[in-house]
């Protein structure tokens, strides 16, 4: 029996979870009433007044009437402790490739990946064994690596659907050492933080103390990387300043008290919720308030920890390790105080107080283990979520095309313009990506864009692309423009073909057939 199916499903948003669309809407139209008042008074003329209460009235009354416009997003988060294993060959399951709806972002946060000394050094030169996997069984179905972060046996991974990638951008990592004292990186945490069609994310994958007597360290571990780890944001300079936060990883939480005989015995009979009340996380979000800001489903799964390898039995060794959630996946919306319904001075003067206009609703549709996969002692836990938000922007920085036939018979040309002041550089680069690329630096070639100096904002700027540089086979390719300082995608062309070359033939690469035509 699936016991998750029967379970409701987490919903919480940034509008504060108890508060109804109804006086939402009436905080609102307070705001709205109260911002014209104040612009009414600083105008100077009636006409204009009229206007400016025409058209905020208008506003207010849309807002109270009619819900506000959003988009849903399918989020797929995974955390495994992979036990310095090697991937399996197919994570089609762990993956949940064929879900409908599909899937736009997949957030992958991996514990204790090989990390010897030589290992790390090889994959510090060239992608680690488990970013391929993934990357090879993502990149077919549309998905490019977005960034990734890794510290010795921790590694966090960020994919999404090629069409949103001009939509994600302040790309930022950081990592935090716990282990020894602070000085080694086998426990920790590591962070990848973004704006995401302009709401600010943050994923937070963490390794933390183990051993069941260790949960108060766990507790102060996990506090000071909330505390100590900085961004270079000046809006979110650090985790919990981000508007939507998932926690995950393994937390290495035990299940306190109970005997062994007990927990298995629960385990087997189906009865998880005897062991919910003495999970350590559990009883600790009951002490620390910063641990109630986050949200969690129910435990409606098995204990993902200890296996024995390549079966579906716990521990069977000597040390016969009681079974515990370890690895979990959190979330936290970043609280916001609303203003209250006779209070419209607070209304009219607070920002931090202000309700939402770009609300951010957050649905956990499923939180389970997966337990077909026996590479570790640990089960992978994943858990999907539908992100329902209104997008803050629908446009992308640079609007970026080819121009013309493009074959490497000739030099191809390309144009781009940028939609929107933003922190251009000359060192700013454009992609030329074949379709199902990987990662943002998975490119065939690239070419710098204008050196001399910076565009204005609608200028249509021209770039040559030396012929050399221009594959000699048929295929379908897309052009990227990447942003050094926002170190993202900012602006992608539609998929388009480039020819084979007459080139290819002499070479002979490809047979005497060009195009279709028999030569």
């Amino acid at each position: 029996m699936d016991v998750f199916t029967s379970s409701p499903r987490l919903r919480s948003d940034s509008m504060g979870s108890s508060t109804s669309q109804g006086s939402r809407s009436k905080v609102l139209l307070r705001q709205r009433l109260s911002q014209l008042l104040t612009c009414i008074e600083d105008m100077s003329s009636d006409d204009e007044a009229n206007e400016e209460v025409s058209r905020t009235l208008d506003e207010a009354f849309q807002l109270c009437g009619c819900p506000i416009p959003t988009d849903t997003f399918r989020l797929h988060v995974v955390t495994w402790n992979v036990a310095t294993a090697e991937p399996p060959e197919d994570v089609t399951s762990l993956l949940q490739l064929d879900v409908q709806p599909p899937t736009d972002l997949y957030v992958i946060g991996l514990q204790e990946v090989n990390a010897t000394p030589l290992r790390f050094l090889s994959d510090m030169l060239m992608e680690d064994s488990w970013s391929h996997v993934f990357m090879n069984t993502l990149a077919p179905r549309g998905f490019v690596k977005v960034t990734s972060i890794r510290m010795q046996g921790l590694l966090l991974l960020v994919f999404a659907k090629q069409i949103h990638l001009p939509y994600i951008r302040n790309i930022q990592t950081t990592y935090t050492r716990t282990g020894i004292f602070g000085y080694w990186g086998n426990k920790g945490g590591v962070t990848v933080r973004f704006s995401f069609y302009g709401h600010m994310v943050c994923f937070l994958n963490c390794h933390l103390a183990a051993h069941m007597n260790y949960s108060l360290q766990r507790v102060d571990e996990i506090e000071y990387i909330l505390e100590t780890q900085e961004l270079d944001i000046d809006d979110t300079p650090h985790v919990r300043d981000h508007k939507l936060v998932f926690w995950l990883g393994d937390l290495n939480f035990r299940i306190a008290d109970h005997g062994l005989h007990f927990l298995r015995s629960s385990i087997n009979k189906e009865r998880l919720n005897l062991l919910w009340d003495k999970d350590q996380l559990t009883m600790m979000k009951k002490k620390e308030p910063f641990l109630q800001e986050f949200e969690e489903g129910p435990l409606n799964f098995k204990p993902s920890y200890k296996f024995a390898r390549n079966s579906e039995t716990y521990d069977t060794s000597g040390k016969k390790r009681k079974p515990a959630w370890t690895d979990r996946i959190l979330w936290r919306i970043k609280p916001k105080v609303l203003p209250s319904e006779d209070d419209d001075e607070k209304a009219s003067t607070s920002t931090d107080g202000e309700l939402d206009e770009y609300p951010l609703l957050v649905t956990q549709n499923k939180y389970t283990s997966d337990m077909s996969y026996g590479v570790s002692d640990h089960k992978p836990v994943i858990a999907t979520f539908s992100l329902e938000l209104r997008k803050c922007f629908a446009t992308p920085l640079v609007h970026v095309s080819p121009l013309g036939v493009w074959s490497a018979d000739q030099d191809a040309l390309l144009n781009y313009t940028i939609q929107e002041d933003f922190m251009s550089s000359t060192w700013d680069w454009i992609g030329l990506y074949k379709v199902g690329f990987k990662s943002v630096f998975d490119y065939q070639t690239f070419v710098w864009v204008r050196e001399k100096e910076l565009p204005e904002t609608n200028e249509v700027i021209q770039i040559s692309v030396n012929k050399d540089k221009v594959p000699l086979l048929f295929g379908h390719y897309v052009l990227g423009y990447y942003s050094t300082n926002m170190e993202s995608i900012v602006g992608l062309s539609a998929d388009f073909q480039i020819l084979e070359s007459k080139g290819a033939a002499m070479e002979g690469l490809v047979p005497g057939n060009f195009n279709g035509l028999n030569k």
